[in-house]
């Protein structure tokens, strides 16, 4: 924290500014560098210091990529071509791309850069601030057009208008109202590698679809570092540890000391949760917004993160709070109308692969559109959303599958085995065990 702010975390900061970002990961980073760069005051609080580590894979797709700020260098450690799938283990299959599929990013060099960004585009950074809460009435709030976001310290900062980009368990989204109907766990360990073992996963990354419903596995290589995870639905702890442990055994990597191990909750927002409140935005994983089916989050932070500073420039620019809320009402629609739409499919997806892995698994595996379309959704071509609305032959499988799974879902007593439930590898059964 700059000495020439250190006042305004000290006691009632005087100035108002225009936009207030609380969280400095990828969505409050854009969000600030997009208010930044019309040359508005714009402060960004984060209560961690810089860099940090987070949970997270770390793999940066092509929407991700599209949504960076302008001369913005990918800090990549390792690039993917090549893509090894698995069913807990089981039916092994490796798929190789000439063209580069994703990048691999270490997430606290990643939100740094981000940060730095937003810092040369004239956004003013605040570490080690921890936000208690924001109001929009009472006695520290000067006026109608103004947020007063209150500190752990004591102290107090005014703005014209709020930006919540502060994690999964946001105090913002919940000043928002922010709901969720999907939350999930994630276990992940950062395993230093001596170099043969780090060259054998150079380039390739591994996708292993899980034991418990809904559940995967990844290894992404950094390097000297290969960063070993997997993800369950909440309420399975015991079971998605013991998934780790079973997949880190199973890949020989038992022998070696992770550097870090650590845990994370994902949260998927309801179809009717707000993304505002008054003069109060919310983006990223604060606002429940990440793909159901990968849980993937760093493209959904970046782009709307982005809009939600855009917004938040005309919020602040508003004189009432019928214009406030017009203003909160277009970021709401814009969410909706892209990332929304994405989640929607996410959910289908999701809801078929918790029932059918193995058809997700034969698909991407043995015929090759379904791997064509992986590696175009990876390298940003296109979107889940996008491929069900211009590729007709996505649009009836996926309307078949969910035929299918609300016939078996209503089928009182229906057999989980019966053979015109869908199409399936062959010697491979349902839940992907070889039969």
């Amino acid at each position: 924290m700059s000495s020439e702010n250190a006042d305004a975390t000290s006691g009632h900061d005087e100035s108002v500014w225009d936009v207030v970002v609380v969280g400095a990961g990828p969505a409050g980073a854009s969000a600030a560098y997009a208010a930044a760069v019309t040359g508005r005051k714009v402060l960004l609080l984060e209560k961690a210091e810089l860099p940090r580590y987070k949970t997270c894979g770390g793999g940066i797709i092509g929407p991700s990529r599209d949504a960076l700020p302008p001369g913005f260098e990918l800090p990549f450690r390792d690039r993917v071509h090549a893509v090894t799938f698995s069913m807990n283990g089981r039916l092994t299959r490796t798929r190789r791309s000439k063209r580069m599929l994703f990048g691999l990013v270490n997430r606290p060099e990643f939100d740094a850069s981000l940060v730095e960004h937003a810092r040369k585009a004239g956004a003013v950074l605040r570490t080690g601030v921890t936000v208690s809460r924001v109001e929009q009435h009472g006695p520290a709030v000067p006026d109608r057009r103004t947020v007063a976001v209150l500190l752990a310290d004591g102290g107090t900062v005014l703005a014209r208008a709020v930006v919540g980009a502060d994690g999964s368990a946001s105090r913002i989204g919940a000043h928002v109202g922010v709901k969720t109907d999907q939350v999930d766990l994630g276990l992940e360990a950062e395993i230093p590698v001596p170099p043969t073992v780090a060259e054998d996963w150079a380039g390739r990354v591994l996708i292993d679809w899980g034991p418990l419903p809904g559940s995967y596995g990844w290894v992404f290589p950094k390097g000297d570092t290969l960063t070993v995870g997997v993800i369950s639905a909440r309420g399975e702890g015991a079971a998605t540890k013991r998934y780790l442990e079973d997949f880190i055994a199973r890949l020989g990597l038992a022998g070696f000391e992770p550097a870090v191990s650590s845990g994370h909750l994902t949260r998927c927002r309801s179809d009717d949760s707000p993304l505002s409140r008054g003069r109060v935005l919310v983006c990223g994983d604060a606002a429940g917004l990440l793909e159901p089916w990968t849980r993937e989050g760093i493209s959904f932070a970046l782009r709307s993160g982005r809009l939600a500073g855009e917004w938040a420039v005309r919020i602040a620019e508003s004189h009432d709070a019928v214009d406030a809320r017009r203003q909160a009402l277009n970021y709401a629609f814009a969410i909706k109308a892209g990332l929304g739409v994405e989640m929607g499919v996410g959910r289908r997806m999701l809801a078929i692969f918790e029932r059918r892995p193995g058809v997700i698994h034969a698909a991407i595996t043995g015929l090759r559109p379904a791997w064509n379309a992986f590696a175009d959704i990876t390298r940003g071509s296109t979107s889940l959303a996008g491929l069900v609305r211009t590729h007709p032959l996505a649009r009836r499988a996926l309307d078949l599958l969910d035929r299918k799974q609300a016939g078996r879902t209503d089928a009182d007593g229906a057999s989980d085995t019966d053979p015109d439930a869908a199409p399936r590898e062959p010697g491979v059964r349902e839940d992907g065990v070889p039969s």
